[in-house]
């Protein structure tokens, strides 16, 4: 009976003992791939960012780029939610048409609000108001 005690004991201590070693390798595994799902995440990050300040930097460099359609002394930078709106004449001291326009690099395609404004200019849904101030 000591000797089935004894043993039961011993098994119990190395049931133990490889439990522990499990849950040790497996949160030193786990810590592992943590570490390269952050490092991947950061990576990734940093190339995004740089994408969004390289177009930043292409939006506001276009207009004195080769091949830029327009008059850059007729432009004015908008930003949001059009980077430019084009007064082409306006040079010549006259409006012959308004343009929007949208710099993109890369991939980049058109944010939701960007469609929008596509479409209701594209649909003429586009008017003139003037506004005054109340006087006192």
């Amino acid at each position: 009976m000591a000797a089935l005690v004894a043993a039961l004991a011993l098994l119990a201590t190395v049931a133990a003992l490889a439990f522990n070693l499990g849950r040790s390798r497996g949160r030193a595994s786990a810590e592992e791939a943590l570490g390269d799902l952050v490092s991947s995440e950061r990576r990734d990050a940093i190339k995004r960012s740089r994408a969004v300040l390289g177009g930043l930097a292409a939006e506001q460099l276009a207009p004195w780029l080769p091949g830029f359609p327009w008059n850059p002394g007729e432009l004015r930078f908008i930003g949001k939610p059009i980077d430019f709106l084009v007064f082409r004449g306006a040079a010549e001291g006259r409006i012959d048409e308004v343009v929007f326009v949208e710099v993109k690099t890369g991939g980049a395609t058109l944010s939701g609000i960007e469609r929008a404004l596509r479409d209701a200019v594209r649909e003429k849904r586009v008017s003139w108001a003037e506004w005054r101030p109340p006087q006192n």
